[in-house]
């Protein structure tokens, strides 16, 4: 532990923090933007099977004008 005295002389107590180690990710993207870019695929598939049903029936999903 380290002791600072401060003015007054009050102290303070502090803990020694180990370093901060900086590593790579191991999927090479972090979480969120992996899932971001699925949230986006999918939303895309969703928008071109939506399209392809109203040009095939003229109707959207489950038969709704």
């Amino acid at each position: 532990m380290t002791v600072i005295t401060e003015e007054r002389n009050r102290q303070n107590i502090y803990a020694i923090e180990p370093p901060i180690i900086m590593t790579d990710h191991p999927y090479g993207v972090p979480h969120n933007e992996r899932a971001e870019l699925l949230n986006g695929r999918l939303a895309m598939l969703g928008f071109v099977a939506a399209v392809i049903s109203y040009l095939l029936t003229g109707k959207l999903f489950f038969g709704v004008y």
